[in-house]
This record gives C-alpha cells, structure tokens and sequence, in this order.
C-alpha cells in the first residue's frame, strides 16, 4: 500500500529570484547542479523529463508556472503500485537581495516507505546545499560536463576512508578544510570542502572551476561532479571509474 510522505525544506540562497528560478526551472540551469539531466517544458501543463546514469529517466506534468515565483511539478504515476512524487518551490526575495526558497517535496512512497523517506530529508538537503554553493559561486555559469558515477556497495567507514584520501585529508572532513582532489589520471585540483553531513555520508567540495558531491547513500558511493569550464569529460570520467574500483576493490 503506498505512503503519504511529505519533505519541507528552507533556504536562504545569495542570489536574486531571477537568478534562483533560472537554476531550478531551466534544463541548463537544473544541470548546472542537479543529478543527471533535466528537460522541463516552460508552461503549466508542460512536460519535464529527468534523465539519470544514462539509462533510467522519470517523466513529470508542470502544475504550477509563476516565473520568479513559484514552480510545482508532479512525477508520473508508477503504473504498478500508485507511487510518485511532486515537488514545489517557492521564491521569495529579500531587500538584501538574497532569497529565500521553500521547497516541498511530497506524494507517496511504496512498502519500503520509512528507509526511502529517511534519505529523501537528507538527501534533498544536500541539493539545496550543492544549489546554495552553486548560486554563492557560479551563478550566471553553466555546467560544460556533468559526471554521476554509481559506484559499489560499502561501509560507511569504508567510504569515508576513501573519501579523505581522495581528498589528501587525514583525521576527519570538516567544513572550509583546504583539500587537493587527486584521482589517478587527472591533474590534482585544489578545492574547499563546502558542507559535511553528519554522519559522513555527503561531502561537497568547490575548486576554481566546478562541484563535487560525494555520496555514501543508503550504503551506495556516489561521485557527483559539475564542470564550469572546458574539460575533459571522458578523462574525468574513466579517472573517478579508476578511483571508485581501486578504492572499493
């Protein structure tokens, strides 16, 4: 029988609610920090797809259309047991010239209800937070390359083990650590650590040029990555493949 659920989430974002609703209601805009790849057709009734590892994509209906103001849109129903999920996003600017974004995200979830809706709230926290870092310091860029890279299963002292020695850090992660991303391969990339999810399943990193987010979900390692200048993707891409099957050997 599917569950009623319900996330809410606010978040105060150093960005003009122009600059917040290209990022949440544009396809380049949601690349440039969601997972995976986004179309969404610019109307009410218009329709949105997102695209994720390649293969698997979820189709969406525009409910509400309210440029600078509010966005709402509702995933498809799941044919075999009634399951979907709806998200709105609410804008509202301050004299400062911040804004603030209230997000909703709710519908229903299927029998494993209680595991999914644990890592939803504290999953879409750490997307408001990768869309917080992006509006603070790339807002107005668009992503050039997005990587999302499933790696094995782990523990989550295994991950985070492998997470500070990608890292170059010894002792812990902790927010506004200096960090040198060095998978074989690529050119090291200097960065600062962002945010750290207690406990320790997420890490965001800044460097000069993109994002990273790396994932320990529901015992999955993740590398999420945006790109604001020209890169290697294919490089970037089979380096962190190389990290994830060394490291997780």
């Amino acid at each position: 029988m599917p569950h009623e659920f319900e996330v809410r989430h606010d978040i105060e974002l150093e960005a003009s609610p122009e600059e917040v609703w290209q990022a949440i209601a544009e396809g380049p805009g949601i690349d440039s920090w969601f997972m995976g790849h986004s179309e969404l057709e610019p109307r009410e009734g218009g329709r949105g797809t997102q695209t994720f590892g390649g293969d698997f994509s979820m189709g969406s209906t525009v409910t509400v259309w309210e440029p600078g103001k509010r966005l709402a849109y509702r995933g498809d129903e799941n044919p075999e047991d009634g399951t979907f999920m709806a998200f709105e996003y609410l804008i509202e600017g301050r004299e400062s010239g911040s804004t603030v974004l209230r997000f909703v995200h709710s519908g229903f979830l299927g029998d494993d209800w209680e595991s999914e809706y644990d890592a939803l709230k504290i999953g879409d926290l750490q997307y408001l937070r990768k869309l917080a870092a992006y509006l603070k310091h790339f807002r107005g860029r668009i992503s050039t390359h997005n990587l999302m890279l499933w790696g094995p299963q782990a523990s989550r002292d295994q991950a985070w083990a492998a997470f500070q020695s990608v890292l170059g850090l010894t002792g812990g992660i902790a927010a506004g650590d200096r960090v040198t991303i060095a998978p074989d391969g690529v050119a090291p990339q200097e960065g600062v650590v962002e945010w750290v999810t207690d406990p320790g399943t997420f890490v965001g990193v800044r460097t000069d040029d993109g994002l990273y987010m790396l994932i320990h979900g529901q015992g999955t390692v993740v590398v999420e990555h945006h790109a604001y200048a020209e890169i290697d993707g294919q490089a970037l891409e089979q380096s962190w493949q190389g990290w994830l099957q060394k490291a997780f050997a």
